[in-house]
């Protein structure tokens, strides 16, 4: 039973912490990359209005955040669960995948962009994760 908790928390703090790296960088992206001239990004509607404005450049940040905030989600997931590692740390890749495709009906946004971050931003950056904390035989938590 102790097992299960753990397992259960890892998913839990993984998605949380990723969540979290997720919103940081998209929160730091306009002080590094301004937004558009005659953009409002400060709510959903003026977002969806002004996406038409953006430049690839604009589209750097929120890739990277999901990537970013996959990897490590899914590295501290990893890192907590007990058994499976792997499994759980594409669970949270999982999760912020099925968040980018409902992103994707929510906002919509520049065909390549939606296909380089469905493709490239969750899965494979979970497996990267999961890969990399098995690598680390020497990490041990609990």
């Amino acid at each position: 039973m102790k097992n299960i908790l753990r397992n259960i928390f890892a998913i839990l703090i993984g998605v949380l912490i990723g969540g979290i790296i997720n919103m940081g960088i998209i929160m730091i992206s306009p002080s590094i990359i301004p937004s558009p001239d005659g953009a409002d990004v400060t709510t959903m509607e003026g977002l969806k209005a002004s996406i038409h404005l953006f430049q690839p450049k604009h589209f750097i940040f929120p890739f990277l955040a999901h990537a970013i905030g996959t990897l490590i989600g899914a590295m501290i997931s990893a890192i907590i669960a007990v058994n499976h590692k792997m499994k759980f740390a594409l669970g949270v890749g999982v999760f912020f995948l099925i968040g980018g495709i409902m992103n994707v009906f929510i906002l919509p946004s520049p065909t390549w962009f939606i296909v380089v971050d469905l493709l490239f931003a969750y899965i494979p950056m979970a497996w990267l994760g999961g890969k990399i904390i098995s690598n680390k035989k020497y990490i041990k938590y609990g």
